[in-house]
């Protein structure tokens, strides 16, 4: 088997200092307390999503995790993966999990920026987007899971519901 390796460049500056900066420009409400991780609040439409950028030193990637308070009891939990897997089949960026440490489900994604590659605000700004769209696609379908015991398929089925014409 061939061994990869891989060259440590220097950046010129942490990925989450971008981050940072563009929040601060946004008026988002933010917090870094730790060097490679931040997190913001951002109030959605149908939720407050709590949102955590992390920087993967071992693999050079920005990582951005999306969660919404909804915690999945046990008796839901298999009709909640079931949803999972139907609704990351539609998704062409970042993937739904369901975080089994603390029962809640969230949406992640992540930028590689290997070599050296540094991110953009724009950049940033879309993996906040992207998370925050697809958490406000689909927290409905997941409250109808959790809380109306739909299944996955017509939990979907309901949120993806279009409307034509108007009334």
């Amino acid at each position: 088997m061939t061994q990869v390796n891989i060259v440590d460049l220097e950046r010129a500056e942490h990925p989450l200092d971008v981050v940072e900066r563009l929040a601060s420009l946004r008026d988002w409400i933010f917090d870094r307390a730790e060097t490679d991780e931040m997190s913001v609040a951002v109030a959605g439409r149908w939720a407050e999503y709590h949102v955590a950028y992390t920087w993967i030193e071992d693999v050079e990637a920005l990582h951005v995790a999306c969660a919404f308070d909804l915690k999945v009891p046990p008796r839901r939990r298999t009709e909640v993966l079931q949803l999972v897997s139907l609704v990351n089949e539609q998704l062409w960026v970042g993937h739904f999990d369901l975080w089994s440490g603390e029962d809640v489900v969230m949406f992640r994604h992540a930028l590689l920026l290997t070599g050296g590659a540094e991110p953009t605000h724009r950049q940033c700004e879309m993996m906040l987007k992207s998370a925050i769209d697809a958490c406000e696609r689909y927290f409905q379908a997941f409250q109808f899971v959790v809380w109306a015991g739909k299944s996955g398929r017509e939990a979907l089925d309901a949120v993806l519901f279009e409307t034509e014409g108007e009334a």
